[in-house]
């Protein structure tokens, strides 16, 4: 423009468009075919997700797995063959692997987590959107469970809380009446064996039951109503009495795995 000041200069004129991010690539494993069928056209039908390969049972699960390479595995537990817990601890050193089941028992949620699953999903407690969410977070380490695995997550806990509110009146009766030296007979009582020889307080043994059943520090700090900052804080307090340096050292610590 003549006697003007100069057009301004767009520093982003000339840049190349942004390539979109692939879609996550997925491996469905259930033994029915409808399911199969219905995850398959769920999330083979969107920009975001695929699915490269389905399975029948944790075998062919595994086998798909290691031709495809994929981003994320969802499993369910009950297959004929090779069931999903069986196939669990294979599948997770090569992918993350999602839960994704009719099955909610607390035994078999609690186990996928100790084997490995990063998410635990009931079906009929979520929606296409939240399983899409789950799939993608699944790939950033965090972990997604629905009502009732969660509920089965936090059944040791309650538990605990039962079994330490009947013990601590009865410790707290015989404590008038049992010698010093006889005291020490009734430590087994109170707390597992794991938590006393660590020296964790009541609350450290609360996380690090959330830790090891995979919940992140965000969903922690929901479930105990503390903030983030403090689950942190106890963490690194946990991981100081563990001897650990990472999550997993000190969940196979806690789980009597290391």
């Amino acid at each position: 423009m003549r006697g003007g000041s100069p057009m301004p200069v767009n520093p982003f004129e000339n840049l190349p468009p942004t390539a979109p991010a692939a879609p996550l690539r997925i491996v469905v494993a259930d033994d029915n075919p409808v399911v199969r069928a219905g995850l398959t056209a769920l999330l083979g039908g969107r920009d975001d997700t695929t699915v490269v390969a389905e399975a029948a049972d944790g075998r062919a699960a595994y086998e798909a797995v290691l031709e495809h390479r994929p981003d994320v595995v969802l499993l369910d537990v009950r297959m004929p063959g090779v069931d999903g817990l069986s196939a669990l601890p294979h599948l997770a050193r090569l992918a993350p692997v999602m839960m994704l089941t009719y099955s909610h028992e607390a035994e078999i949620v609690q186990e996928a987590v100790r084997l490995g699953a990063g998410g635990y999903l009931v079906h009929g407690e979520f929606t296409v959107d939240q399983l899409v969410a789950a799939v993608r977070d699944i790939t950033r380490g965090r972990p997604h469970f629905t009502p009732a695995a969660a509920g089965a997550l936090m059944a040791p806990l309650r538990h605990r809380a039962h079994a330490t509110a009947h013990t601590e009146p009865e410790l707290a009766h015989s404590s008038r009446r049992t010698s010093p030296q006889n005291l020490s007979q009734l430590q087994p009582a109170v707390g597992s064996s794991v938590r006393s020889r660590y020296q964790l307080s009541t609350r450290e043994a609360e996380i690090m039951d959330l830790v090891a059943s995979g919940l992140n520090n965000r969903q922690i700090a929901a479930v105990c109503f503390i903030s983030e900052k403090t689950v942190k804080n106890h963490i690194n307090r946990i991981f100081a009495k563990l001897h650990s340096t990472s999550r997993a050292q000190a969940a196979a610590k806690w789980l009597g795995v290391a």
